[in-house]
């Protein structure tokens, strides 16, 4: 890619039916690209379509990341578009719990879509990236993979794993031309963070934790994803990026709050 045009390549987009996947399908459709959204809810994704510019030109493949023949879809269905150009594999999933008390499939679940559904994408992506002459994948990561957040521990050993990959994939393939980021958000207003706002003391410790005291919206990270897949990065490979207000320069919020609210003293307290 010579300039800051996506025209003539396609992207793919993991968990691109809303939040921060909605906005960022949206900036590299508007940078020129055409867009294969991939995510579990067929409604959503037909919306997402439907408020991209020039929605004919736009795919989805309705699936779970989790799945690799889902993603091996998702690159065929691109391919058959243009050229692959970009992958952002967003798609997450997270929950709330202390560790003790965590059953084993649960943490299994947020390994498999974060973890795994990043690895699907940057498998069977990178491999067609390269092939089209080279591109840019991106990951969303987290805070929450720099920083311990009690009583998330799945969460951010998925987050801190992806961003290994990350820069594990950035080294192998950057020989093929294909660079490999991830951004880390932080507190960001989705629908996926709503309890994170509706609780006034978690919500007033995260900005606490922020230098710049305001929480993200999702054209924040969506301007991260943009550049660092746009040929003005072109010489940036293997970077986790905090785009948090600078959160990362603290600790992780404190959700004691919801832990004691759902599990007791005891298990807050690591008393099982």
């Amino acid at each position: 890619m010579t300039d800051y045009s996506l025209e003539g390549r396609s992207a793919i987009v993991t968990g691109g039916g809303s939040g921060i996947g909605r906005a960022c399908a949206q900036r590299l459709a508007s940078d020129g690209a055409a867009v294969v959204l991939v995510g579990r809810s067929e409604e959503r994704l037909t919306d997402a379509i439907g408020a991209l510019v020039d929605p004919p030109r736009h795919r989805y493949v309705a699936g779970d990341v989790g799945e690799e023949a889902t993603m091996e879809q998702a690159v065929s269905t691109a391919q058959a578009l243009a050229p692959l150009g970009v992958a952002l594999a967003n798609a997450g999933s997270g929950g709330l719990g202390p560790l003790i008390a965590t059953p084993a499939d649960e943490f299994d679940r947020v390994m498999r879509t974060n973890l795994n559904g990043t690895f699907f994408t940057f498998k069977h992506a990178g491999a067609a990236i390269a092939r089209a002459g080279g591109g840019a994948m991106c990951a969303i990561s987290s805070i929450a993979g720099l920083r311990t957040h009690r009583f998330m521990g799945p969460y951010c050993t998925s987050k801190a794993a992806i961003d290994m990959l990350v820069r594990n994939t950035a080294d192998e393939l950057g020989i093929a031309g294909v660079r490999v980021n991830s951004v880390c958000p932080g507190l960001v207003a989705t629908e996926l963070a709503e309890a994170l706002f509706d609780e006034p003391t978690v919500h007033d410790d995260y900005l606490d934790c922020m230098p710049i005291r305001r929480t993200g919206v999702v054209d924040d990270i969506a301007n991260a994803v943009g550049f660092l897949c746009s040929a003005q990065a072109s010489w940036i490979t293997g970077v986790n990026l905090p785009v948090d207000g600078g959160h990362h320069l603290r600790r992780g919020p404190n959700v004691e709050p919801f832990a004691r609210a759902l599990y007791g003293d005891d298990l807050a307290e690591g008393r099982a």
